[in-house]
């Protein structure tokens, strides 16, 4: 059968591969945007808090995705993060190159209503949130957490994937205390253990939480 470009990039995103170049292109892309921003630009508490902003409105939009569309009712969004709740360490992603695409075609867009230095700061704040999302997703469901405080941060997104209502939260705890979907380990002091379906050391998805 005749592969046609769908099919290469159907496979091509459910490969260990893409997860792992995934993760190193969104960093890049993060490093490239900041160094974008800050260059030509001292240092000062207007870039920061524009960077700040920007991790705090990227923050917002991880759970407003993660709750309402990832756990909505539109079926395809749904379905597919329906799968990755069966099979968190599946491979299944999206192309890795489309992330970092979709982050510098957002700085173009914010250069039309910001100015360019502060339209790159904001980018590479989603960029780093991003990336931050990829790593956070990535040694959950993979590391064995020795510290109290580690197995807590790890715990709160294992309940979610037993108590698909709460934790939606993957990089901060922020907004499901705002909305009150937070939901606590009764058992943080004791050794988390991953799911017998998670002791795999197969790369978890991106694509969903």
């Amino acid at each position: 059968m005749t592969s046609t470009p769908m099919h290469a990039l159907q496979r091509l995103s459910s490969s260990r591969l893409n997860g792992r170049l995934g993760l190193l292109f969104d960093g890049a892309t993060a490093l490239a945007l900041l160094d974008a921003g800050l260059r030509g630009r001292h240092a000062s508490l207007s870039g920061f808090l524009v960077f700040a902003i920007g991790l705090l409105l990227f923050s917002f939009i991880e759970y407003a995705f993660h709750r309402w569309l990832f756990h909505g009712p539109i079926a395809v969004f749904e379905q597919g993060h329906t799968r990755h709740h069966e099979d968190p360490l599946g491979d299944d992603s999206l192309p890795f190159f489309l992330p970092p695409l979709g982050m510098f075609a957002m700085a173009g867009l914010l250069a039309l209503i910001l100015s360019p230095s502060n339209a790159l700061l904001l980018a590479a704040a989603f960029a780093t949130g991003y990336t931050a999302y990829g790593l956070c997703h990535t040694a959950i469901h993979l590391r064995r957490f020795r510290s109290a405080s580690a197995r807590r941060w790890a715990g709160a997104h294992h309940i979610h994937h037993h108590h698909p209502r709460t934790n939606f939260g993957v990089t901060t705890p922020l907004w499901d205390i705002v909305f009150g979907t937070r939901h606590a380990s009764r058992s943080a002091k004791r050794p988390a253990t991953m799911p017998r379906h998670e002791s795999s050391t197969t790369a978890p998805s991106r694509s969903g939480d």
